[in-house]
């Protein structure tokens, strides 16, 4: 927890250092794991599963659904925020909710391997949905956690660890289930990618607990007003009705460009003629170790400099990077525009996840740190994947140059409400204003 001299700890190259040598950083690594392991598995990965099963698209399209309950984990949050677990609880609040979303998670994936979708789809679609809320879960407590567990002047450190950790998740989850699946079949695949779970478990084990206020035992009048209605009434009276809705504006808009565009992505890869293998060497691996390069820039850059230069930084790069599939879509089937393209959209999207996570960090109230974190992190998904729903119709009527451009402009409405905030934006008290 932060003291009243703790952001000095944090200022100028020796606090850069103090800030990614904490143990939580660290930790926030294995949490990462946890965090990114799990959404290719129930998201593209689960597509190419029943792909090859001979499920039919209309049925693929459907299955894809469960991934909403990352957008929807806000509504189960203030349980997780509030409310130990029986026998779990003994580890605390964090640790105790960590463990058993792991342990479901490793229950879920296993259920996909002992079900099938050729022996009975409904129920492997069910073990699926559980699996899917066990990482929506997870991540609602590793997002708390890491607020709770260092100062704001230590998140930029803490959100670079943990996406780094998020992404060797995506790669195991992705090109790694991949290459497991095709020597042993999707079912020992998805066993074998369990044995990754074991790494966050241990770190739960080791990781200290949060210094955090629970209330065990109150009435259920109190403890709906306290978990549901208490957070977003606390945002409202914190930054008043304004400000707050511009703050939530923002953060629904800020990513905005890459969601329209990652729809289509896949698509695009192919019309432009690349194989599978080379989509899957180039965006699943390589595009992901230059994300991880990204992100630990984007982290050593939140302890450096003010955020709100940074936000500007980050959301005109991530715009400016969709132009680059212009690049491929004049020298189709080449790979050097496809590494050149996707090396400067993966820098750009990785450089920008430190920054808006540090950022929704420093909105949250501590006493309600799960809820309000799961709330901004699903608002800033949430509009984009609703407008990229609709970018196929547009590549459908004007081609993929239109939605490269489109795409690019969109970051207009965000820098706009940026513009706005720009007086009233609270200021955190750590990073060099400069």
């Amino acid at each position: 927890m932060s003291s009243g001299g703790e952001p000095a700890r944090y200022k100028g190259w020796h606090g850069l250092f103090a800030a990614f040598a904490q143990p939580g950083a660290v930790i926030m690594l294995f949490f990462g794991l946890a965090s990114g392991l799990p959404f290719l598995l129930v998201g593209n990965t689960l597509s190419a599963w029943l792909k090859e099963s001979g499920v039919d698209y209309g049925a693929i399209g459907i299955a894809s659904y469960v991934t909403f309950a990352y957008n929807f984990k806000f509504l189960w949050a203030p349980v997780v925020d509030r409310f130990r677990l029986p026998l779990f609880g003994r580890l605390g609040l964090r640790r105790g909710w960590l463990m058993f979303a792991i342990l479901l998670l490793g229950a879920g994936l296993l259920g996909m391997a002992a079900m099938p979708p050729t022996v009975s789809l409904p129920r492997f679609m069910g073990m699926t949905l559980i699996a899917a809320i066990a990482g929506a879960t997870i991540d609602i407590v590793v997002d708390a956690y890491r607020v709770e567990i260092a100062p704001q002047e230590a998140q930029g450190a803490l959100a670079a660890t943990y996406t780094l950790g998020y992404r060797l998740g995506l790669i195991a989850g992705g090109a790694g289930i991949l290459i497991v699946a095709d020597a042993f079949g999707w079912q020992g695949g998805y066993v074998a990618i369990c044995a990754l779970l074991v790494v966050p478990l241990v770190t739960v084990l080791v990781a200290r607990e949060p210094e955090h206020r629970v209330r065990e035992r109150v009435p259920l009048r109190v403890a709906v007003q306290e978990g549901f209605v208490g957070p977003f009434r606390d945002f409202l009276a914190r930054f008043g009705a304004p400000l707050a809705l511009g703050l939530l504006l923002f953060v629904a808009l800020f990513r905005l460009p890459d969601q329209m565009l990652g729809v289509m992505a896949y698509p695009f890869y192919l019309d432009a003629g690349f194989s599978k293998t080379q989509i899957a060497e180039v965006s699943k691996v390589y595009g992901v170790i230059i994300g991880i390069l990204g992100a630990l820039l984007g982290g050593w850059a939140v302890v450096r400099f003010e955020m709100r230069r940074l936000l500007v930084v980050a959301a005109i790069g991530v715009a400016l990077s969709n132009m680059l599939y212009l690049l491929m879509a004049a020298n189709p089937g080449q790979t050097w525009a496809f590494v050149a393209t996707l090396s400067g959209d993966n820098f750009a999207q990785g450089f920008a996840g430190p920054v808006l996570v540090a950022f929704m960090s420093g909105l949250v109230n501590r006493s309600f740190t799960a809820t309000q974190y799961a709330l901004l992190s699903a608002l800033a998904n949430l509009p984009g994947k609703v407008i990229g729903g609709f970018s196929g119709f547009l590549v459908k009527d004007s081609g993929y140059a239109s939605l490269f451009v489109v795409s690019t402009v969109s970051i207009v409405p965000t820098l706009i409400v940026l513009a706005w905030l720009w007086k009233r934006m609270p200021r955190p008290e750590g990073g060099d204003a400069t």
